[in-house]
């Protein structure tokens, strides 16, 4: 009879790890491959990029900008048309913000950057009452020297890296406290009417954007105005989809599927759908009372039926 071999406990022990490895890599493979297929179907859904383009990625040194500029330079690489690629960053000279962190990590990445220096820090806090929003005012500032900043490194796409939870989140926010269904597009005309702004990440969850960033150790650098701010109403309307997305599953998917199928003879704004010169002519529609047919508590969706229950 053969004895039975013992296998040191150190070597199973390198298995599991090796295993353990193994499986870890093989999820963020796959992390990085559905990234890159909802950035590029979100570019081709809306046509964010063509031929010639030079897209400038603003670069806050948040997870989200990182995400973007990497899965970019991917597609980059693998896309049948050629577009140039320039990443910005605003130094807006808030107290600790380390200078040299994002001029190293671009340098080592060798992409073409600018960083522009401008104190809107100062005005923020000099015109913004202690306690109160600072998101406005600073959004307004910030997005105004975007724009000369795009003009002059003549870019004509201007790349956010707002990714869907941010989409919803904006959402909300109007219709909760601002009564309106505005939220934030794809794709849109600049203020000035010379750029076009795109959010490439609009189809990416912030769940992925943030375990991206982990598995990529992007150098994060914290913001000492938006993150200063404990009460903000979106950081409400944050925890409230995440309330939803943990009880009822699919329900989150569902709004933002809502967002791209819109029926305007089913709302109320005269603007958008001619109700005053609406009358009957005899001709079948099928966008008429129909619509109230169908169950309002089981949406079909293409995530599959979900159940709508009560807030």
């Amino acid at each position: 009879m053969t004895a039975a071999v013992e296998v040191p406990a150190n070597v199973e022990a390198q298995k599991l790890a090796r295993k353990k490895a193994e499986k870890i890599a093989l999820e963020n493979n796959k992390l990085h491959k559905r990234l890159c297929r909802l950035v590029g179907q979100a570019i081709g859904d809306f046509n964010m990029i063509e031929d010639g383009d030079k897209v400038m990625v603003c670069l806050s040194g948040g997870k989200d900008s990182y995400a973007l500029l990497d899965i970019l330079m991917t597609l980059r690489e693998r896309a049948p048309i050629h577009f140039d690629i320039v990443a910005v960053n605003l130094d807006q000279k808030q107290p600790n913000f380390p200078p040299e962190i994002l001029p190293a990590y671009l340098t080592e990445l060798g992409v073409a950057f600018h960083i522009e220096n401008q104190d809107t820090y100062s005005i923020v806090k000099r015109l913004i009452p202690e306690g109160k929003t600072t998101c406005s005012l600073c959004s307004r500032l910030r997005r105004g020297i975007l724009y000369r900043v795009a003009d002059e490194l003549g870019a004509n796409k201007i790349a956010l890296g707002h990714h869907r939870d941010d989409i919803l989140e904006t959402f909300f926010l109007n219709m909760f406290f601002g009564g309106k269904l505005k939220g934030m597009p794809a794709k849109l005309q600049s203020d000035d009417g010379k750029h076009i702004v795109i959010r490439p990440m609009a189809y990416v969850k912030e769940e992925d954007t943030q375990r991206y960033a982990e598995v990529k150790g992007f150098p994060i650098i914290p913001c000492d105005l938006c993150g200063s701010q404990e009460n903000l109403q979106r950081k409400q309307i944050k925890g409230l989809m995440r309330e939803w997305d943990k009880k009822f599953p699919g329900r989150v998917e569902s709004i933002f599927s809502a967002l791209s199928n819109v029926a305007p003879s089913h709302l109320m704004d005269p603007k958008l759908f001619g109700f005053k010169d609406l009358k009957a002519d005899g001709v079948a529609n099928p966008m008429g009372d129909i619509a109230f047919d169908e169950e309002p508590c089981s949406t079909p969706t293409t995530f599959g039926t979900i159940a709508l229950q009560p807030l």
